[in-house]
């Protein structure tokens, strides 16, 4: 699937595991927090709150991190954030989309300003591309939670609109006004899902050469290490022997 998720498995065997980490876990906070802020202080009765508490747990911060990320906002330590999207065009004329958390607009756009000009692409206004992916719910399982069958049975009772299996899990997709009301669904059948969220989908992926893939695949990885860089969506496709070469 085009989208930032194929480059994960290359992009977690780089560098020292620790400092991934830790660097992961303050992107975790950091929305837990403002979650936390923009609504109640209770993952059970906010929904956006849950999704980056379930986020946290996919990722194994611990307990005692969560708790203190949700206290900071409920006792209104929690600094101010804003949330932006960028949006640009990467080598070969792919699509992305950056969201971010920031307490400082300027420094933020100027760094993502530069990673996409120095990676041959260009930052454009708000707009210019979004309308190129689809705003979406995805509610992701592990593949053993159940039968592709039992899962897609399921996912249509609970309302959502597509289920993307594979060995290693099951992506449910819904309309983005019903990601509580599908999350919700499924939880009472299958338990806790891995992760709920809103994603961008690409509705077409852009085929690149292996030049441009790694161009792009470089510049990716740039705009997540930045510390306010909470997601990152493109409509690439690169090839399988170009993912082999850099995962290997």
């Amino acid at each position: 699937m085009a989208g930032h998720s194929q480059f994960k498995n290359i992009m977690h065997k780089k560098g020292k595991q620790d400092a991934i980490r830790s660097k992961l876990f303050g992107k975790l906070a950091r929305e837990i927090t403002v979650a936390a802020k923009l609504g109640v202080p209770d993952p059970a009765m906010n929904p956006r709150l849950r999704a980056a508490v379930l986020a946290a747990r996919a990722e194994n911060m611990p307990k005692d991190n969560i708790e203190r990320a949700i206290k900071k906002a409920a006792g209104g330590d929690g600094e101010n954030y804003d949330e932006i999207r960028y949006e640009g065009y990467g080598p070969g004329g792919t699509a992305l989309i950056v969201e971010v958390m920031t307490d400082n607009r300027n420094r933020t756009a100027a760094d993502v300003r530069s990673y996409f000009t120095k990676a041959g692409g260009n930052m454009a206004e708000t707009g210019a591309v979004s309308f190129m992916f689809d705003r979406l719910g995805l509610i992701t399982y592990d593949a053993k939670a159940a039968s592709e069958y039992d899962m897609l049975e399921a996912a249509i009772e609970a309302g959502a609109d597509d289920v993307q299996s594979s060995e290693e899990t099951h992506e449910i997709y819904c309309s983005q006004n019903v990601l509580a009301e599908v999350a919700k669904g499924l939880e009472t059948r299958f338990g806790e899902p891995r992760s709920a969220k809103m994603i961008w989908r690409p509705q077409n992926a852009v085929a690149v050469n292996d030049e441009q893939g790694e161009k792009i695949i470089r510049l990716i990885e740039t705009l997540e290490d930045h510390d306010d860089v909470q997601n990152v969506y493109s409509n690439v496709e690169v090839s399988d022997a170009l993912m082999a070469k850099l995962a290997g």
